[in-house]
């Protein structure tokens, strides 16, 4: 990947861009988990409005997302996505550690995150980046098929001057 890498804000005009990022990239867990994942049936242009969207850039091309919202004590990291032609390349990690720099600037303890069970590369990097799965449960949204679609709830903590 030889493109320059920036990152920004999105805005309401990035919405149906956003919409194309998350499809290409979670299109690939359709046969695996017998539904559309959660965020291919967000409305972006609703979804801009509630939460925080940063951007990263390859070049011309988005090549990643990252969609946090603040909560009270965590900060919510509602979904993370990479364009598979940009997968491996650490850009999910990067935008992570984004949101860890978001939740301190905000004196926020926690980040929190949720992934489907059956992500497994998924949940191995969570956790070698520090999440720990804090609950598992069945998947009670829109779609369900199948009674082994579990929907897996993980926790970081920030360090802080209170916290280790």
């Amino acid at each position: 990947m030889d493109e320059t890498v920036a990152i920004r804000r999105a805005g309401p005009a990035d919405a149906e861009a956003i919409r194309a990022l998350v499809e290409a990239a979670y299109t690939k867990w359709i046969p695996l988990i017998g539904r559309l994942p959660t965020p291919m049936r967000a409305d972006y242009a609703e979804a801009l409005l509630a939460h925080r969207f940063d951007l990263l850039q390859a070049g011309p091309n988005l090549a990643a997302l990252i969609e946090t919202q603040a909560e009270a004590d965590h900060l919510l990291i509602v979904n993370v996505a990479v364009h598979p032609a940009f997968q491996g390349h650490g850009l999910g990690t990067r935008l992570l550690g984004l949101a860890e720099a978001i939740a301190a600037e905000a004196g926020l303890a926690q980040l929190r995150l949720y992934t489907n069970k059956k992500y497994v590369a998924n949940l191995r990097l969570y956790g070698a980046l520090g999440y720990q799965v804090e609950r598992e449960e069945p998947y009670d949204g829109p779609g369900r098929t199948r009674d082994d679609d579990i929907t897996v709830h993980m926790v970081k903590g920030m360090p802080g001057p209170d916290r280790p």
